[in-house]
């Protein structure tokens, strides 16, 4: 059985440290890949479709790896995965530059979405024991360090991009990436995984216990896998289709529109950052509904407004309501099943970011991109309405 080691809150602070660093990691090598893709793209003399379909590697290494993840996580330790995977994403994300075909690189592409989905698991996975250990709802500031290292990951990588050469570029984060993992990775693998000291305060209440056994707890999980995949979905839509709505269907310059995104991923890190506050005040249920609630009217104003200005405030307000919709839900499903509670709502919020982009590309075709961005509201309502549903089951 696993038990918090000697040194009590000194340790769990380390802990927390270190796994911050590890979410900050992540969306840090992310995005450093993210923005080199059209100089991929040119080095490999690839097609749209043929890159669509590279791309499309990122996403089947995740979800494959993802379910995999839950079982050696029970197996092996959450804190030995989450290292192990770290390794794998610095070593692979240098890999793009070194291949010459789209082929070639969906290969290398299906390595490092492996490597990404192992780690959103493993990470995870480890910071709901620490969550239930501490008592206290910290699982948001872990997200937000995961926006705020892909927010550095973007800027860093714009700026060195027309002097940089991809392969450069791309080997310097992986050696950042060693270091960081050389470091925080000693506190992961120096410490077990922490139990909560009183076990009766940290169990969940009495519906949600009754539940998991009608159920055998997968049922709750899927239910919050669904607020993850409602999240994911308005993330993978504001990325992708954002910019283009405004330089579109407001006339915004280039440069506005670019903001779009940011605006979006600006309101949504600040969001995570005072998640824990919010959460203590409000509990899991308010800030699930109030989330969905905030994100739908944002989204309804970004998508409709008339003027460039309104619509960069409803992205804004979108990105706070979303920003610890997520959390929640995977500190959630954790908490029920463990390792492959994590996996499930992991699978099912990447299944959301994937699901996103196509879909509002087709109803914008079908009917028009506005349009189109609504359902990125639809969803938030329909998370605002999970959360009505299941607020004894998600705890104060």
């Amino acid at each position: 059985m696993h038990s918090v080691v000697p040194g009590g809150s000194r340790d769990l602070s380390r802990l927390r440290v270190a796994l911050t660093a590890f979410f900050a990691l992540d969306g840090f090598v992310f995005a450093g890949w993210v923005v080199r893709i059209p100089a991929i793209k040119q080095q490999t003399d690839s097609s749209a479709s043929a890159l669509g379909l590279a791309l499309l590697c990122v996403s089947a290494g995740a979800v494959v790896t993802m379910t995999l993840t839950g079982r050696l996580c029970r197996r092996y330790g959450s804190h030995p995965v989450t290292v192990v995977c770290a390794v794998l994403l610095c070593l692979s994300v240098s890999l793009p530059p070194l291949t010459h075909s789209a082929p070639a690189l969906g290969a290398v592409l299906l390595v490092f979405g492996a490597a990404y989905g192992g780690i959103n698991v493993a990470f995870n996975s480890a910071a709901v024991d620490l969550v239930a250990a501490l008592r206290r709802p910290i699982m948001p500031s872990f997200h937000a360090a995961f926006s705020l290292g892909g927010m550095i990951g973007a800027g860093l990588g714009g700026l060195v991009a027309g002097a940089l050469s991809p392969t450069r570029h791309l080997f310097g984060l992986t050696l950042i990436g060693l270091l960081v993992t050389a470091v925080a990775g000693r506190t992961l693998l120096r410490q077990e995984p922490p139990a909560p000291a009183d076990r009766a305060l940290a169990s969940p209440p009495e519906p949600h216990r009754a539940a998991a056994r009608r159920t055998g707890g997968r049922g709750l999980v899927v239910v919050f896998g669904l607020i993850a995949l409602c999240t994911a979905y308005g993330e993978g839509a504001m990325a992708d289709w954002g910019a283009l709505h405004l330089q579109q269907d407001l006339a915004a310059s280039s440069g506005v529109a670019a903001a779009g995104y940011s605006c979006f991923a600006l309101a949504m890190t600040v969001g995570r950052a005072t998640g824990t506050t919010l959460l203590e005040r409000l509990g899991r249920a308010r800030t699930v509904i109030a989330g969905g609630t905030v994100a739908a009217v944002g989204m309804l104003l970004g998508s409709l407004a008339p003027s460039v200005w309104a619509a960069l405030i409803g992205f804004a307000v979108t990105g706070l309501g979303l920003a610890n919709l997520f959390p929640v839900a995977v500190e959630r499903a954790g908490s029920l099943t463990g390792p492959s509670g994590v996996a499930v709502a992991s699978t099912f919020g990447y299944g959301g970011m994937l699901l996103g982009p196509p879909a509002i590309g087709f109803m914008a075709d079908w009917f028009s991109l506005p349009a189109a961005l609504t359902s990125v509201a639809a969803l938030a309502a329909v998370a605002t309405a999970i959360g009505v549903s299941t607020r004894r089951t998600l705890g104060a």
